[in-house]
């Protein structure tokens, strides 16, 4: 038994290592201007993935190409990526006003632009997190690119490769559409290719389609292949560049900035500067639904569970009933402001002294004093969290004075992986540990386990660990934060920063109330520690709804003094 802990310690050791190395090693070759993802530049960052095997990449380490993990990272990519040479991260540059056209992922909020056929910009505009989130998924597709070159090229020298590679190649750059029977004799083509059985292919196969594009799947596979193939056989080596304007501005909350000033005016020009503010980083539906939703479409709903008008507003069908309730807050106190900073973090500001309570969920709200005014932020991303909370609660410099912020509370929710329970399960951390730092930062929580329970949903409470990635985690580090004296019940990637930023303006800074309270709690969009249940596994589909809500509507209780 002993002998068994001291291996599992041992490869948590190594794995905490590869993910130091990953760290070090990104911020170096950013430094750097650019690299070679598949040449000497880049071994470390490869080597050091490769050891690390992260739950979600799945198969990285083996032969075969990763499909789940694939799929996921296209998600997170800008569509064409994979044909590209050369990709450059740049600052917001100008691009928005010029005539190329942004291509934003389906799972990841940033502007990217087609320059040419061999380049691909990506604007960082979220920190060092959009940073080290790219790069390890563009290390991820390179690696599984040049295990399809390993299948499918014969000869170095000459470029000779294997019949399922031509036939693959005819599939794809045929301009129409893929009969039944030629699709299936591509995909068992590319089954070969893969390493993977043909049902194995054909399961994951739509999942890469689009609308315009329903055979995309074997589009990347060739694009990857073909890429990989040219830097071997006419060493055209793809290249990862960072561009100056980038390399100026990063660390220094240029958007930010501009982001908590953009709030601040309109909190000024609509007279609300000095009254009790309460922060909340949320999602743009949750606490206007919480607020609205019932008063304005319950009626439909009498008889049905509590939680199914919610469910139904969070269907992709359902935007006349989203538009209904979004037009009543706009006429009840909401103040909605899409990002112009390039942070990609909208907000809502409700003032409440305009709601009529009795039209409302919450009925029974008991404010004492002035009316609070509520600001709700979409989700920042990794270390963006401070960067945005740490400029909003700077004072307001209006001519040449500081007007300081009343801030009363900051309260988060959000999706986090859980390290006990499965998807859905709600925790509320006591603590944040941040991942390869000493910075840990234990706090009050206003939200405690009990208040969550009665609501069949299992709840864990204990400290979290903020991590660099979620895509840089495996098995053996989890399990020893979890089993450990850490004691960690899950990972996610904000809460130290936005704790940091909390801790700074009100201890050291002054800029807000020392005894600001602070709420905190997730819900588990993940299991990292169980096969199947890690992010590439899918998404929560409605069982993310309740837990979302019972948050919400716990953290709206406490401002609006519900008993």
């Amino acid at each position: 038994m002993k002998e068994i802990k001291n291996i599992s310690r041992s490869r948590a050791q190594e794995s905490s290592a590869a993910i130091e190395r990953l760290y070090i090693t990104m911020r170096h070759l950013f430094n750097r201007g650019f690299y070679k993802p598949m040449g000497v530049s880049g071994d470390t960052l490869r080597e050091a993935l490769l050891a690390l095997r992260p739950e979600i990449y799945g198969s990285i380490a083996e032969e075969k190409v990763e499909l789940s993990g694939l799929l996921y990272v296209i998600e997170r990519l800008p569509v064409g990526i994979e044909e590209c040479r050369y990709i450059n991260l740049t600052s917001d540059e100008g691009y928005s006003k010029s005539h190329f056209t942004a291509i934003v992922p389906p799972k990841r909020k940033r502007n990217c632009y087609r320059i040419d056929e061999e380049q691909m910009n990506v604007e960082i505009t979220r920190g060092r997190s959009d940073i080290y989130d790219i790069l390890t998924h563009l290390t991820f597709i390179f690696v599984e690119s040049h295990k399809i070159k390993n299948k499918v090229l014969l000869d170095d020298s000459d470029g000779e490769v294997t019949r399922d590679w031509l036939k693959l190649e005819q599939a794809v750059l045929q301009t129409k559409k893929l009969t039944q029977i030629e699709k299936e004799k591509a995909i068992s083509h590319a089954s070969n290719v893969l390493g993977r059985s043909f049902s194995e292919v054909l399961g994951i196969y739509d999942a890469f389609g689009t609308a315009d594009k329903p055979d995309r799947f074997l589009h990347i596979i060739y694009w990857l292949g073909k890429l990989a193939i040219e830097e071997v056989v006419e060493n055209k080596k793809r290249t990862i560049t960072f561009s100056p304007i980038l390399r100026e501005r990063l660390g220094h909350h240029i958007h930010g900035e501009i982001w908590a000033t953009n709030i601040k005016e309109v909190l000024s020009t609509n007279n609300l500067l000095e009254r009790p503010i309460h922060i909340i980083s949320a999602n743009m539906h949750s606490v206007m639904n919480s607020i609205f939703a019932t008063p304005v479409l319950g009626a439909k709903y009498k008889g049905k569970s509590e939680y199914q008008i919610y469910e139904d507003l969070s269907a992709s069908g359902s935007k006349d009933l989203r538009s209904k309730v979004e037009t009543f807050a706009l006429l009840n106190g909401m103040i909605s402001l899409p990002d112009n900073s390039g942070t990609n973090i909208d907000v809502q500001i409700f003032d409440t002294a305009k709601i009529d309570w009795a039209k409302t969920s919450f009925s029974k709200a008991d404010i004492k004093g002035e009316a609070p005014v509520i600001i709700v932020m979409d989700y920042a991303f990794g270390e963006q969290a401070y960067e945005t909370i740490d400029e909003l609660l700077k004072p307001y410099k209006k001519d040449k004075n500081n007007i300081f912020l009343n801030v009363e509370s900051v309260s988060i929710m959000g999706k986090a992986g859980i390290l006990q329970g499965g998807k859905g399960d709600i925790m509320i951390p006591n603590a944040h540990i941040n991942e390869g730092t000493a910075d840990n930062y234990s706090f009050h929580n206003e939200l405690t386990a009990k208040m969550f329970e009665g609501n069949d949903i299992p709840v864990f409470a204990g400290p979290m660990i903020t991590v660099l990635g979620t895509s840089l985690q495996n098995k053996d580090l989890l399990k020893f934060f979890h089993e450990s004296t850490w004691g960690a019940i899950g990972l996610e990637m904000e809460g130290a920063y936005y704790q940091k930023a909390i801790q700074s303006a009100s201890k050291i800074r002054k800029s807000i109330h020392p005894d600001v309270k602070v709420r905190y709690a997730y819900y588990a969009s993940d299991n990292p520690l169980e096969t199947g249940s890690t992010l590439a596994s899918g998404g929560l589909g409605t069982t993310g709804v309740k837990p979302t809500y019972l948050i919400t509507i716990k953290i709206l209780e406490q401002i609006f003094n519900v008993k």
